[in-house]
This record gives C-alpha cells, sequence and structure tokens, in this order.
C-alpha cells in the first residue's frame, strides 16, 4: 500500500489504526515477522476499528468507515479550500487526486486472502458490523449517518475521479473537521492553549418554536441572514426579561442557518482574554461565525468588558468579516451602573467619563434587540399554542386557570414559566 506517498492527507490525527492496518497488509505473509506477534497486532487493530464504532457510533464495514472519518475530519490545504464553496481551481487539484486514488485502494482492499492466512474472522466482523442501538457519544446521529453514507458512496465509486469528486461534495454541504462537522463549540483553557471544543448535544429548537416577538425575530434573522450572505451584519445585543427566549432565539438561528455555513462558539466573561486567540483560530476559515455570550453583565469591579471592547471595536486589529458576536443581558447597558456615577462632583468631567466608559460597550453592538416579559393575554396565547403542540387535552377555561395559578407561584408571565408550566402538564399525563 502507499500511504507514505500521501501528499495532503498526512499526519492524521487517530491515523495510528491506519499505519498498523497497512503493515499488516503488506507484511502478513512475511516470514520474518513472528506469526503470534502480527496476530495480535491483528487483534489491537479490530479492537480499535470496534471501539471507534461504538463511540462514534458506526456500523457496516468499519473498515470503510473509519477511512471516510479520516477523510472527513482532515484539515489540509485542499479540504479547507474545499469546504463550503465546494470544488477549487488550481494544481492542488493533482495532488488530491493522488491522495484518493491511494485512499480507493484502501477502501478496495480485500481482506479475505488475509483472513485466511491468520485462520480468523475477525475481518468478517469488522466489514459487516452490526452496531449498537444509538448514535455513540462523539457525535450525534445526524453526524453519525453522513459519515456513513458517504462512506457507502465511496466504496461504491467506480474510480479515484468519482472518489475525490464525492468528497469534494462532502466538504461543499457540510465541512471539514470538528468545525465542519459540528454546529457549536465552547472554549476550553489547556496546557497547549486556547482550544476549541465541539458540544455533541444542543437543543434542536426552531424559531417557530418561539411564540410571539415575530418583530424581534425578524430583525434577528435579518442580520445573521445577511452574515451568512456575506453581506454586511453587525453584533447582536438581546436584552430584556428573564425567561423571554432570547437564548433560544439565538440557538434557532444556528440551527436554521448550520447548512449554510453558519457556527457558533459559546464564551464566558472569565474567557475574555482569550478572545484573540480564538479568532485566530477561525478567521481564516470558510464558515460563518458567531461568537455567543449567554446573560452577560458585568459589576462595577469587574473589568473583563474591556477585552471585549478591544475585540469588538478599536483594537489595532480589523475583526475577521467572518466573525459576529451575539450577546443576551436582562440589563440593557451590561455594566452595573450606579447613582454615584451621575451625580454632580466637583471632578464633573471625570464623572462624565466613568459614565461614558460605561456605555461605550453596548455602543459597540450595532443591533440592539429587546424581548419584553408578555402581558397576560400574551402569555395566555403562550400557553394555548404550547398545550396545543404539546398535545394537552384540557378545556381552555380549565387550562388558563391552571396557568394562571402556576406563573403565580413560579415566576410571573414569560415563555419560559408557560413552557414550565405545559412540561409539567405532560408530565403528569398517564
Amino acid at each position: 500500500m502507499r500511504t507514505n506517498e500521501l501528499i495532503l492527507y498526512k499526519n492524521m490525527e487517530e491515523g495510528q489504526l491506519l499505519q498498523d492496518m497497512v503493515f499488516l497488509m503488506e507484511e502478513y505473509e512475511n516470514e520474518y515477522y513472528n506469526r503470534e506477534d502480527l496476530a495480535a497486532l491483528l487483534a489491537d487493530v479490530v479492537n480499535g476499528l470496534i471501539e471507534l464504532a461504538v463511540s462514534h457510533g458506526f456500523e457496516g464495514n468499519l473498515w470503510q468507515d473509519y477511512l471516510t472519518y479520516l477523510l472527513a475530519s482532515n484539515e489540509n490545504a485542499y479540504s479547507t479550500s474545499c469546504e463550503i464553496v465546494g470544488a477549487v481551481d488550481g494544481s492542488i487539484n493533482t495532488a488530491a487526486l493522488h491522495d484518493f486514488a491511494i485512499f480507493k485502494e484502501l477502501f478496495d482492499y480485500d481482506f479475505r486472502e488475509m483472513e485466511a492466512v491468520f485462520e480468523t474472522d475477525l475481518l468478517s466482523l469488522i466489514c459487516d458490523y452490526q452496531g449498537i442501538s444509538g448514535h455513540g457519544k462523539v457525535f450525534n446521529q445526524r453526524i453519525r449517518d453522513r459519515i456513513c453514507s458517504l462512506s457507502r458512496s465511496l466504496s461504491e465509486a467506480p474510480d479515484a475521479g468519482v472518489f475525490k469528486e464525492r468528497v469534494t461534495k462532502f466538504y461543499q454541504e457540510f465541512g471539514v473537521g470538528k468545525l465542519g462537522l459540528h454546529k457549536a463549540f465552547r472554549v476550553e483553557h489547556t496546557e497547549e492553549g486556547v482550544k476549541i471544543v465541539p458540544i455533541t448535544k444542543i437543543a434542536h429548537v426552531h424559531l417557530d418554536d418561539l411564540v410571539g416577538y415575530e418583530i424581534a425575530k425578524k430583525k434577528l434573522v435579518d442580520n445573521t441572514e445577511a452574515f451568512v450572505k456575506g453581506r454586511k451584519a453587525n453584533n447582536c445585543l438581546l436584552y430584556g426579561d428573564a425567561g423571554t427566549g432570547k437564548s433560544s432565539s439565538i440557538k434557532a438561528v444556528l440551527n436554521q442557518y448550520y447548512d449554510q455555513g453558519l457556527r457558533m462558539i459559546e464564551i464566558y466573561k472569565h474567557q475574555f482574554q482569550d478572545l484573540n486567540d480564538v479568532i485566530a483560530q477561525i478567521k481564516d476559515r470558510n464558515y460563518k461565525f458567531i461568537i455567543y455570550m449567554d446573560d452577560l453583565s458585568f459589576e462595577e469591579f469587574e473589568i473583563e468588558y474591556k477585552y471585549l471592547k478591544a475585540v469588538i471595536e478599536g483594537g489595532l486589529e480589523k475583526k475577521p468579516d467572518n466573525i459576529l458576536i451575539y450577546a443576551t443581558s436582562n440589563r440593557r447597558h451590561l455594566i452595573r451602573e450606579t447613582f454615584r456615577d451621575k451625580q454632580d462632583r466637583d471632578e464633573e468631567l471625570h464623572t462624565n467619563d466613568t459614565v461614558q466608559e460605561k456605555l461605550s460597550l453596548v455602543a459597540r453592538f450595532g443591533v440592539t434587540i429587546y424581548y419584553g416579559k408578555p402581558e397576560k393575554k400574551e402569555f395566555q396565547k403562550i400557553v394555548l399554542e404550547l398545550a396545543k403542540r404539546n398535545h394537552i387535552e384540557m378545556p381552555e377555561d380549565q387550562l388558563l386557570l391552571e396557568a394562571g395559578r402556576w406563573e403565580l407561584n413560579h415566576g410571573g408571565l414569560s415563555g419560559r414559566t408557560a413552557q414550565q408550566f405545559i412540561d409539567y402538564l405532560a408530565g403528569m399525563e398517564v
């Protein structure tokens, strides 16, 4: 096998199984090596493929699933050029075709002779593996299904050219690596530095799930759509009362525009000093990134907002065009103000400077969207709609009466309270 001739797909993470299997393909009949050692290595490779199948939810031909996983995960000059935008021009295509010809040889390898030599059925096991119910811990079902589907498609490719076309189409539709395969991410500070880590389980909320707030949702959608389509767009601040759907709206636009290349990175205010490192890792990719800050607010003694101000606007380096910041807050001005800030004192100029310093952060959000607490009639409308969606069978008068009692004892009028009430009723049904 010619894996040592790979040009673009080199030094792949989790590539040890590939190296070990290729060694077996080349040496399993070589009398120089102890047969028991080779059999032990084969058992280790099969073990690794099964472990990968359980953790990632793979099934069918595990060898081909593994190769497909490597292709879908490897961020190199070709894959990152093709993500979201599709096929590219230039000599890099020659190098890519060369590598895909090698991968096709690996896909088409017939294990029957090796299996006969080792007198084992382990290779038949990995070529027709029946998966455990579920999609594994690393990938959600959507990602697992896409990789397994690509694996089957590549196994049927008649030549390296078609193989290349199908992989490139995958890069265009879904992207490559962790940024392509996942929707949302969080930030971790490790010994190696700042790391962007996928969030594998996120709420599959959609904008239609949020009853009301049509004007607010439209402003958010219009800004996000402009951003995704490469037009000018603004950073967004969603502010207002608790439980009114601010965070749900942002999660919903992620689900709505993910297939158009939108990704989201959640970051907390104690991580703002890592913002520049995060931006450095994503600024040259073909995706559109929303850096998401939930429940953003600062006390007087907290200075993390200064990092945020510099990143949004004011630093020497221009914020990349593929990055926006979306934040939610219960405070309109984000930073806690006191009457002391507004009192006339001897140093009036300095007092004004203090106020302006605190107001300057919110001014850096070009779009501000208000989510207010619903009136009683709006609350009742939300309850009725949620009850209908959840198939709650209860007379309308009784439902609204119970909802009124519930909101009095559970946080007042809000969409969150309405949802909690409906969840309670759904849980009580037999």
